[in-house]
């Protein structure tokens, strides 16, 4: 062994070269990565044997392939019998070096199941901690989780042991779990007992699962097993595979579960017998030596590695033994009581073992708190332990002669960590008779000393286990190193890695480093080290063996058949897995006209006939088209394109057409269908698809694709009359539009050049148009043509919710009585307005007499609203008495369309390009439930909006799309809906008029076609909806000006929302950007209330509450308007507070101030200007504050601080009090702060709050946690930086005494300021993660309580 270990030292200077390797041949693994770092003399061949080994295949079964440069395509197939070194093929040390497992020779890996002969690991054989190939297994952000092939859990370690998979983070509960499972007392007789499940489910059965995975561990062929199912049994959820915890408080919490579960039965009390032992905590006077003591139990004994302000550890355990049994004494004042004195005497306080278990556990307390930095910290230093231990020299036989004539339970500290106490009379006689160990009370004292000088020499512990933590306090990682007592050999279980170790390198886990152990030894010694041992008494009467499988209780036999049963299901279902082809498949309904999305799952040695039989189901045609007609196609889904058709290979293996089983294809299948008179095209691979749409100027219609197949070679003459086969134009008159992109049209008019050199690609689309008008002469863009394909393009699909009950009634009687009859709903007014090309003068003339009829009644209203807020109010009722003639909607209204149609050449159109639209003012909380302050009506529309129906939906010319694939534009635009992207802030909106007072609206018509829409149930009663057409290159203002004669009033008096994902809404207001944000199938809703003009801003107001436990309260929602003041926005205020708040107050009553978040800031004096002596924009927040007096503030020299006194002797804290100071002098706010509590002025010591205000902080901590009495001059420097109103001031008198609190006191206090905290949101101390308790729930899972906890 010396000699193995010589070479590895030599090995270690050798470069070594890191190897990456990523297994491609499954689904399941390919994103699984193999780590190697090897010395960089390991021959090609070894390498094969290493990877096959890692990841359980049969070597030279697979292939690997080497990256050997930058560029993908640079890779090198390696020779699996080269004797060259990885570095002579070209593998460079110190960098990452990738290769690619794949298949050999099209067959897949064949995965090693058998057990290897008893050669152990050679690498494996080194290593017990975190394996270099795959990092540590981490149990925090410090540390990364293994990356195993899932193919390396099929087949068992070369050991013969099976390893656990660490879920996430329970490295911790496979290490305790192994030392159990390789415990022989505790597996036998988890054995013996039986599981009835007609008391009890078997899932939330802790001991139970735990007999499973035991069977498991001894009888699977599987490299590791998974611990959900026992995880599962603690009543833990995913979220708990994510903490982390210590495995010495699992192994209690785990011990005290199965004895609730075990209770009444055989094992009831199977933990006690192994594992408990006894201890005396004493106390003896020095004086008559009377001695008092209680009797505590322990299922591990907690040794200290350092002792408290020592800088030198203990070398060894039997050191940290001997101290932990030291006494202290008690003098001076800490005297002891004597009951038999009378008085304080100097006293010996002491522990003193009576019993030791049958296995002892020994914890080493390496996790310690440095109060220094505050921080928990481990303690690397070394301490040795032996592999045998003899506890004989820890029994104190003259200590047992000593009197004891009373005993206390209540006298005597509590012992430290896993100690606990089991008040116990003098009489021990109930426990002599189930102690496994060796317990030294005796009613004799002549018998107990005999005894225990006998079995001095038999307290013999052998090491079985040593649990070890790599890593730091914050987190790392566990693994076990277990001695088998069948072979006497040690292994190291590491979560799903089991290896054969040697003694030595159990000493590499004492911890520290090779030199002399100084103050700073830990801090640089190696985090890899013991933490928990486990030690066995050494009794061959007693030591027992591992049940074999003839030994098995019957129900254990069965258990195992049963698991062998299931291992050999998932056995061959993996198999399948391994041969099945999984592939997006998509169809284009025959019915719906929808591209529906599913996966097809099927068997390499499935034909391709059978292939389509299964795709017919999983797409649900069987109602819609024969099977005859349906046929699978090679598609690729991003460009949408056909690439080839499977002419007469029904009969062929799925694999083969699909080139085998792989994790990913780069193409996709379409389930193509046909009706009964078509035939199937025949698609070959290199032919470029084309979507031709025909044109009719006459109609102004574009009809549906039809998709045309050809060549890139072909010239544009060639392509017109294979159009014209399949469109039936006469290809001499034909002119091709070819749409490269969005808005990118380009005709084709060169007859002897090439598609490829106009642009085709996989996929094109082209618009085709053929007749003798004279439009064909004119240049294009001048061309009708163009002009219909532009605005075809730019024509965007919308669904608007108008609002249930509007005002516009009146204004349907008033205004649009004369223009478009006695409408007066939706359906009427779309059929109103109606008509062909040819009536278009008389719908424009209709919508402009409309429009300007509301202008005037909008600037009348406007004129009436300044006489006074009584007429505005009687006007407002006016409104709301009036009803919604709902009784005259026509509920069978025609479903015909109904066009409302305004056109005008652009004169620019490079000015419409597209870009984001800006949308503001969140629809959120209490301010969009609400109604704005000049809202004509309070009736709201639901805002649960439908789910539109995903059926073909017609387009702008009113044609509906049967293209095999939705457009890519849409779907683009679609992934754009689900963004926010479009919601950016706002620095105003515009008017909807222009300087010169024209309406935008009027200067440019842009495409819009409006119809009733009936939107589906759950959308609101009563609720109306339009289906519009609108060409996204109108403006907001003129969009809102299309929609006044739906929604029935002025476009200044109605809000255009647009609904986002979840319902979210965010209002639009920039009337002069386009819809060019906006796609198809994009939702609006229409609400009443004035729409924002230029200059103005909608504003939150929230009231600022200082000394209330919520201080910022919402109260309405305003406009302010540039160059407004203060004061005047005060005037407007009023109403709105008195109205909608309840709040009378006068103008000098409160004041405004900034907000930013839930901090008050600047007080804004009422001569302030908006926009020019402060800074507004959209979705501004400001405060209101009322005034208890007069205001304070008259100048922007002066400075506003809220202040608040701390009461040391009280621990308590008076409420807020502002002080107004005339400069940043520290000396003037100390003398203010005089003025407002009475305390001197060179008594006062202050401290600036922190956090966000109102600055909570415990008033445990508050005394000495803020930064007292600053040495500065002036607040506006460092550390203060006192800069504007509203910075929270402390302050306290320095000569006032802190009160001093019993520990109850504080306990009580505590949990009250914890409380208080709470509430408000604060913490009572900074954790930057709340570390989870560890439970295991007995009834399967947590209660509420403990959920909540």
């Amino acid at each position: 062994m010396k000699k193995k270990f010589s070479q590895i030292e030599s090995a270690a200077d050798e470069p070594r070269v890191l190897c990456i390797i990523q297994d491609t041949t499954n689904s399941k693994t390919v994103n699984e990565r193999i780590t190697l770092n090897l010395p960089a003399s390991t021959p090609v061949k070894r390498l094969f044997e290493d990877v096959a080994s890692k990841v359980g295949y049969v070597n030279g079964t697979f292939d690997l392939i080497w990256e050997n440069g930058v560029n993908v395509a640079d890779t090198t197939l390696l020779k699996q019998s080269s004797e060259k070194s990885v570095v002579d093929s070209g593998f460079e040390p110190g960098k990452k070096n990738f290769l690619h497992l794949t298949d050999k020779d099209g067959e897949q890996p064949q995965i090693l199941l058998e057990e290897s002969s008893g050669e152990h690991d050679r690498n494996q054989d080194q290593f017990i901690g975190p394996l270099p190939r795959e990092g540590s297994v981490g149990c925090s952000n410090d540390y990364v989780s293994q990356n195993y092939s899932y193919s390396s859990v099929l087949s068992k370690s070369e050991t013969g042991y099976v390893g656990l998979v660490n879920q996430a983070m329970t490295c911790y509960l496979n290490s305790l779990l192994q030392t159990l499972f390789m415990t022989p007392e505790f597996r036998n007789a988890l054995y013996k007992w039986e599981f009835e499940e007609s008391e009890e489910d078997p899932v939330t059965s802790i001991p139970f699962q735990l007999q499973r995975l035991f069977v498991l561990l001894q009888t699977s062929k599987k490299r590791a097993i998974e611990t959900t199912d026992v995880t599962r049994s603690f009543g833990w959820d995913s979220s708990e595979a994510w903490q982390q915890h210590d495995v010495q408080e699992l192994c209690r919490v785990m011990f005290d579960a199965l004895e609730q579960k075990w209770k009444q039965t055989e094992q009831a009390d199977l933990i006690n017998q192994l594992y408990q032992g006894k201890l005396k905590d004493y106390v003896r006077c020095l004086e008559c030596g009377y001695e008092s003591w209680r009797i505590d139990t322990y299922l591990d004994i907690p040794l200290v590695i350092r002792p408290y302000g020592s800088s030198q550890a203990f070398a060894s355990v039997e050191e940290a033994l001997h101290a932990f049994i030291q006494p202290e004494i008690l003098d001076g004042p800490n005297q002891y009581f004597c009951e038999r004195c009378k008085k304080k005497c100097d006293a010996r306080k002491g522990l003193r073992f009576l019993h030791f278990p049958y296995l002892l556990t020994l914890q080493l307390k390496r996790f310690d708190f440095d109060y220094t930095t505050m921080h928990r910290i481990k303690l690397n230093d070394r301490m040795t332990f032996p592999e045998e231990l003899d506890m004989g020299s820890f029994i104190d036989i003259e200590d047992e002669k000593s009197p004891q004539t009373e005993s206390c339970t209540d006298s005597g500290a509590e012992n430290e960590g896993s100690c606990h106490s089991d008040q116990m009379s003098n009489d021990f006689s109930n426990d002599d008779g189930v102690d496994e160990g060796i317990c030294l009370e005796s009613n004799s004292t002549a018998e107990r000393i005999s005894k225990v000088g006998s079995e001095k020499n038999s307290l013999l512990y052998e090491l079985f286990s040593v649990m070890v933590h790599s890593g730091s306090a914050a987190g790392g990682h566990y693994y076990a190193c277990i001695k088998s007592f069948n072979d006497d050999q040690w292994y190291s279980f590491n979560d799903q890695h089991v290896s054969k170790i040697t003694h030595e390198d159990i000493k590499k886990t004492y911890g520290g480093t090779s030199g002399s152990r100084g103050y700073y030894s830990s801090a640089f010694a190696s985090s890899t080290n013991a933490y928990m041992l486990i030690y066995r008494l050494k009794d061959p009467t007693r030591n027992a063996k591992f049940l074999e499988v003839n030994d098995y209780p019957d129900h254990i036999k069965r258990l195992v058949q049963k698991e062998k049963e299931l291992e050999e299901q998932e056995k061959r279902q993996r198999e399948i897995e391994r041969n099945t082809c999984k592939i997006k498949l998509f169809c284009l309904h025959p019915v719906k006209q929808v591209m529906m999305e599913n996966k097809l799952e099927v068997h390499k040695d499935k034909t391709l006939k059978e292939a389509v039989e299964m795709a017919y189901k999983i797409m649900d045609l069987e109602e819609a088209i024969p099977l005859d007609c349906c046929r699978l196609v090679k598609y690729d889904e991003f460009h949408d394109y056909l690439e080839q058709s499977y002419e007469e290979e029904e009969d062929t293996p799925m694999g083969i057409l699909l080139g085998g089983v792989k994790s990913t294809y780069m193409f996709d299948l379409l389930l193509e269908t046909r009706r009964s008179e078509q035939v199937f095209q025949c698609y070959k691979p290199g032919e470029v698809m084309v979507k031709v749409h025909v044109v009719d100027l006459k109609q102004e219609t574009v009809s549906p694709p039809v998709s045309v197949r050809a060549y890139l070679n072909q010239t544009v003459t060639e392509f017109k009359y294979l159009i014209s086969k399949a469109v039936h134009l006469l290809a001499e008159t034909m002119r091709v539009v070819l749409e490269r992109c969005y808005n990118d049209l380009r005709l084709l008019s060169v007859a002897n050049k090439t598609l490829k050199a106009e642009g085709f690609f996989r996929s094109n689309k082209v618009f085709v148009e053929s007749s003798e008008s004279q439009d064909r002469y004119l240049a294009f863009t001048d061309s009708r043509l163009w002009k219909l394909l532009d605005r075809h393009a730019n024509t965007i699909r919308l669904y608007i919710s108008l609002p249930e009950q509007s005002p516009g009634s009146l204004f349907r009687r008033t205004v649009f009585q004369k223009a478009s009859g006695d409408s007066s709903n939706v359906d009427e007014l779309c059929q109103r307005v109606k008509g062909p090309l040819g009536n278009m003068k008389s719908v424009e003339a209709i919508l402009e007499e409309s429009t300007e009829k509301l202008k005037t009644l909008s600037l009348q209203q406007q004129q009436d609203g300044d006489n006074g807020d009584s007429s505005k109010s009687t006007e407002a009722s006016d409104f709301e008495n009036i009803e919604s003639p709902s009784n005259e909607v026509d509920s069978s209204a025609s479903a015909e369309s109904h066009e409302l149609e305004n056109q005008i050449q652009v004169s620019d159109p490079e000015n419409f390009q597209s870009e984001e639209r800006s949308d503001s003012d969140v629809n959120n909380d209490r301010s969009t439930s609400s109604v704005d302050s000049d809202i004509l009506s309070s009736s709201h529309s639901s805002d649960t909006l439908c789910n539109v129906d995903s059926a073909a939906i017609p387009l702008a010319n009113g044609l509906e799309s049967h293209s095999i694939t939705s457009s890519r534009r849409s779907k683009a635009n679609e992934g754009k809906k689900e963004t926010w992207d479009t919601a950016e802030e706002d620095s105003g909106t515009d008017s909807e008029y222009d300087e010169s007072g024209k309406s935008r609206g009027e200067t440019q018509y842009m495409y819009f076609k409006a119809e009733p829409y009936i939107a589906e149930e759950g959308s609101g009663e009563g609720q109306k909806w339009l289906l519009i057409h609108v060409d996204k290159r109108i403006t907001l203002s003129a969009f809102k000006q299309h929609l006044e004669p739906f929604v029935g009033v002025p476009s200044s008096q109605f809000k255009v929302f647009r609904v986002y994902a979840s319902n979210q809404e965010f209002e639009s207001v920039r009337l002069n950007e386009t819809l060019s944000s906006f796609s198809d199938d994009n939702k609006i809703t229409i609400r009443l209330g004035r729409a924002l003009k230029k200059g103005e801003y909608r504003v939150k107001v929230y009231q600022l509450l200082v000394n209330d436990p919520e201080p910022c309260k919402f109260l309405l929602d305003s406009v302010f308007a540039k160059g407004m003041t203060v004061r005047q926005s005060k005037e407007e205020l009023l109403p709105q507070l008195r109205e909608q708040c309840g709040l009378d107050l006068t103008i000098d009553r409160f004041r405004l101030r900034k907000k930013t978040w839930k901090n008050p800031g600047t007080v804004f004096l009422d001569y302030h200007v908006y926009e020019e002596d402060i800074n507004i924009s959209s979705n501004w927040e400001v405060f209101l504050e009322i005034l208890d007096g007069a205001e304070k503030m008259k100048s922007m020299s002066q400075l506003a601080v809220l202040s608040r006194q701390w009461r040391p002797s009280e621990m308590k804290l008076d409420p807020f009090q502002e002080v107004v100071l005339e400069s940043s002098s520290v000396d003037e706010l100390k003398e203010k702060l005089s003025e407002i509590s009475g305390i001197l002025v060179e008594n006062i010591e202050f401290a600036k709050g922190r956090g966000t205000f109102p600055c909570e902080i415990s008033v445990l901590e508050i005394h000495q946690d803020l930064d007292w009495n600053p040495k500065v001059s002036t607040l506006n420097v460092w550390p203060l930086y006192i800069c504007d109103d509203g910075a929270v001031i402390f302050y306290r008198d320095k000569s006032e005494e802190m009160v001093e609190l019993t520990e109850e006191q504080r306990n009580e206090l505590m949990k009250k300021e914890s409380s208080r905290l709470q509430k408000t949101g604060h913490r009572v101390t900074y954790s930057p993660r709340k570390e989870k308790a560890l439970k295991i729930y007995l009834d399967g899972a947590p209660n509420k309580d403990f959920a909540q906890d």
